[in-house]
C-alpha cells in the first residue's frame, strides 16, 4: 500500500535559531570587498582574528522580517558608502537565499578602518 504525502506546507514548520541567521549575516558581511577581519587581543595577547559582528532580533509580526544591527570593520581607503551598500545587498540575498528572510531594517556601525596590510613605520 502506498501512502501519500501530505504538502510541505502541512507536514510541519521550520524554525530558524537567531544563532544561526546571526551567522548568516556575520559571513555575508566578511564576504563583501572591503571589509576586514581583525586581530582580537586580550590584555595584549592575540587570540584569533574577529570579522562582522551581528545582532538579530525576530519581530512577532511578520515571522519572515528580521532586524539586523551589524558592526564591522572597513578597509582603509575606501568609499564606506559604497562598501556598507554592498554589505547591506549581500546580507539580504543571503538572508533570503539560506533562511528564507528578508531583512526589515539594518543598522550598520562601521568600527574601524584599517590598511588592508599593515605598513612598516618609516623611519626619518
Amino acid at each position: 500500500m502506498i501512502r501519500e504525502l501530505a504538502p510541505p506546507a502541512e507536514r510541519g514548520r521550520l524554525e530558524i535559531h537567531p544563532a544561526v541567521l546571526r551567522k548568516v549575516v556575520e559571513h555575508a558581511a566578511d564576504q563583501v570587498p572591503g571589509t576586514l577581519r581583525h586581530e582580537r587581543r586580550l590584555a595584549g595577547i592575540d587570540i584569533g582574528e574577529a570579522g562582522a559582528s551581528a545582532r538579530i532580533s525576530t519581530g512577532s509580526g511578520d515571522p519572515a522580517a528580521v532586524d539586523v544591527r551589524l558592526e564591522i570593520t572597513l578597509q582603509y581607503p575606501a568609499s564606506v558608502r559604497t562598501v556598507v551598500d554592498a554589505v547591506r545587498a549581500k546580507v539580504g540575498e543571503e538572508l533570503a537565499r539560506v533562511a528564507g528572510r528578508r531583512v526589515r531594517a539594518m543598522t550598520v556601525t562601521v568600527a574601524g578602518l584599517r590598511p588592508a596590510r599593515p605598513t612598516a613605520a618609516r623611519l626619518q
